[in-house]
């Protein structure tokens, strides 16, 4: 806010709108203490009123609108919801179902996926949005899944995992030679590991790492139940999946740590060559690879072998992608400059930027525009050289006149 104080003019400050969305680390925070919650989206409010800004309020939003917010971010950047502009931008667009791309976003504690599902049908009506944009109807799949983001998931995976161990847990998503001592109590406080918890016969535990990326990804496939499915297609949990449509664009932590991976220097690498990747690097040594990463925090640095797993497993076992429809996710950090992500799809929605209505008025094409302009200012040339006349005219002239 100090920044946008900085950047924007003073005499536009108060014209200026700000809206803040929390979204699945205060979901859960509600859950487990509703006034807790309630009292940090009032500290945040009155420290923003302080600013003389528009301020509209602060709001935990859902899951399904971080995923559509996502979705509208992705394909609002990407143009999909107007034709390609054309010369001076005169040409706005009817969006294509078809053509636009689904979202796949990754944070701390939730995921979402969201598309346009080839057969319109959504069999479960609360993961369905519909959208009128630009005079086009989109019917969009959309899915949120709290505590099964990568920071979340790693916790259910350890409390998971140290049952029925004596207090030293040899984890095959940590790199050869890396230990580190937890609290049990710390892991098990939280909605997310709250189906694990257990009286165990240790109040601490150490992780010792193996770095073995297929049993790191065993290990992590139990956390996603496949095997329960009320519906024709299921994602896991038993969630409705629709068959999988179209291009998707991957952000936030996927592109984060896909990135750090060394994955989003071309297009799309082969699921082989991902897979390879990860085996080598997760059976590097600790100590190798805090010389090599350096300027990396260890904290962040231990969990990329997990990370990287966990996308994997939640992309290819989670939501079924294959080798061909992996060669559809393109891991997205920017499009065009503008950061990929949520938030400007929540001020889209919430300024009315996008028109659920195609302007009225038909766009001109470059050679219209061209010709017009040329007209315009040949009749302005001629009303010139037509006034020049009659006010330079002699006296005599106007007396004949009247």
């Amino acid at each position: 806010m100090e920044r946008a104080s900085q950047v924007i003019p003073k005499s536009q400050h108060q014209g200026t709108p700000v809206y803040l969305g929390a979204t699945a680390g205060m979901r859960l925070l509600r859950m487990e203490n509703e006034q807790l919650a309630d009292k940090v989206l009032s500290v945040v409010t009155k420290s923003l009123n302080n600013y003389h800004f528009d301020f509209h309020g602060a709001r935990i939003i859902t899951g399904q609108e971080e995923g559509a917010y996502g979705w509208i971010t992705i394909n609002y950047l990407l143009g999909k919801f107007t034709q390609k502009l054309s010369w001076l931008n005169l040409k706005p667009n009817g969006g294509n179902s078809q053509g636009t791309y689904g979202a796949l976003d990754l944070g701390g504690a939730s995921t979402q996926i969201t598309f346009v599902p080839q057969n319109e049908r959504i069999e479960s009506p609360s993961n369905a949005l519909h959208f009128r944009l630009y005079g086009k109807d989109y019917s969009v799949y959309t899915h949120s899944f709290l505590c099964y983001g990568k920071d979340q998931a790693l916790r259910q995976k350890l409390a998971k995992d140290i049952q029925g161990t004596n207090g030293i847990l040899r984890d095959p998503c940590f790199h050869p030679g890396y230990e580190i001592v937890m609290n049990v109590s710390e892991l098990y406080s939280g909605p997310c590991t709250k189906k694990f918890e257990m009286t165990l016969p240790f109040d601490q535990f150490q992780i010792q790492g193996t770095g073995n990326y297929q049993q790191c990804h065993e290990s992590i496939l139990e956390l996603f139940n496949t095997s329960y499915c009320p519906y024709s297609h299921c994602s896991f949990n038993g969630i409705f999946l629709p068959p999988l449509h179209g291009d998707f664009g991957a952000f936030s932590a996927y592109y984060y740590v896909m990135e750090f991976l060394n994955f989003t220097s071309e297009e799309t690498p082969t699921q082989e060559k991902v897979i390879d990747s990860m085996e080598k690097f997760c059976s590097q040594p600790w100590k190798e690879l805090k010389t090599y990463f350096g300027d990396v925090k260890e904290k962040y640095l231990s969990e990329y072998c997990f990370s990287g797993a966990y996308i994997l497993s939640l992309l290819l076992n989670g939501y079924h992608f294959t080798a061909d429809s992996w060669k559809n996710i393109h891991f997205m950090g920017k499009i065009h400059s503008s950061s990929v992500g949520w938030t400007l799809g929540y001020m889209l929605n919430l300024t009315n930027m996008i028109p659920a209505e195609e302007p009225l008025s038909t766009p001109l094409s470059h050679s219209t525009y061209v010709f017009l302009m040329v007209l315009f200012s040949l009749i302005l040339v001629a009303v010139a050289i037509i006034g020049l006349f009659i006010f330079h005219k002699p006296s005599y002239f106007w007396k004949d006149m009247v």
